[in-house]
């Protein structure tokens, strides 16, 4: 494709380095052509290491680069809004990491912004166009496993690292902010519904001050979603939707390799060894490649974007009833 998306990239963050850039690098509707670090000589670096055309010792010199039409914020938490909303007035549109903001009221600011530029901004929830999770919703909405009433989640992983951002309370740090925002917005894709109320259990470090353990319900009209997320335990993740005739399940369901299938489980539940189950497999793809290209592609054609800017807004709406729960111990209204 000769008119990709031509797009620069601020802050040298692993996730950039490692997953998003070389996976959009592959798109035929994407270019990287700059990237951005406030240390010149780590942005020449993953220039020459990534074959990135230019590469600049701060974020004001790309967004002042005419040529890069749109931006990937993977900058920490704290500093996701702020940026994005200088990318915008600079002309660029954003894709920006999960979570868009440290809470709602501060995404909601970003409406404006955009509204006023005409720019695009969009959450970079990646798992929401990957094709396990259409067929899931599509399967779900045909009635296969009769109705959907009830939801379930775990993800976790381990990480003690002081230096680490996510265990930085300031910088928007901790197990929900970086991990359960996941199975929120999967519910609220699945439901095609927000929460009325959420219920919160949480622990917080007592050195750092994030949550680490932190287990929340979620009351939609149709049913409950229920999560847990963690980042003081052994590595796992599987998201379950059950309904009155059948369970489906999401066997990897945020961090779906790129390098062999996916799968999903579907039972009707008859055998509880599982042995009449029917597994959906899919090929491979590389979840960061498809978010990459269905943005680049709503802006090059004027069409829908695949995750609303109000969506997110919506999540972190959640987010912050999860939070208010564990400090009231109350069942607490969603702000939707």
């Amino acid at each position: 494709m000769s008119d990709k998306v031509r797009w620069g990239v601020l802050s040298t963050a692993k996730i950039a380095l490692a997953k998003v850039i070389p996976a959009m690098q592959r798109s035929p509707w994407c270019e990287i052509t700059a990237i951005a670090s406030r240390d010149l000589s780590h942005a020449k670096a993953a220039a020459r290491d990534l074959q990135i055309p230019n590469a600049y010792g701060s974020y004001e010199e790309l967004l002042a680069d005419e040529t890069v039409e749109a931006i990937y914020n993977p900058l920490p938490n704290n500093l996701h809004v702020p940026w994005t909303i200088k990318a915008a007035l600079a002309g660029k549109h954003v894709l920006c990491e999960k979570p868009i903001a440290l809470n709602a009221t501060e995404a909601r600011t970003l409406i404006d912004v955009r509204n006023r530029t005409g720019v695009r901004i969009q959450e970079a929830f990646m798992v929401r166009t990957h094709p396990q999770w259409l067929e899931t919703r599509r399967l779900i909405k045909s009635g296969r496993i009769g109705s959907l009433r009830s939801i379930t989640c775990f993800f976790s992983y381990f990480n003690p690292d002081p230096a680490n951002i996510r265990n930085q309370l300031s910088l928007g740090g901790g197990a929900l902010m970086d991990i359960g925002c996941y199975p929120i917005t999967i519910s609220r894709f699945i439901y095609e519904a927000e929460p009325r109320r959420v219920m919160t259990l949480l622990e917080r470090d007592s050195i750092f001050g994030t949550d680490t353990l932190t287990t929340a319900v979620l009351d939609f009209p149709q049913g409950h979603s229920t999560f847990t997320c963690s980042t003081r335990l052994a590595p796992y993740q599987r998201m379950i939707f059950v309904g009155t005739e059948g369970r489906i399940v999401v066997l990897i369901p945020f961090n779906a390799p790129n390098d062999r299938p996916t799968k999903i489980v579907i039972d009707d539940g008859n055998d509880l060894t599982g042995a009449a189950a029917e597994t959906i497999e899919f090929p491979v793809c590389d979840q960061y490649e498809i978010q990459g290209s269905r943005f680049s592609q709503a802006i090059r054609e004027n069409t829908e974007q695949p995750i609303p800017l109000e969506d997110a807004i919506n999540n972190m709406a959640v987010i912050d009833a999860v939070f208010r729960s564990a400090i009231s111990g109350n069942w607490e209204e969603t702000d939707t």
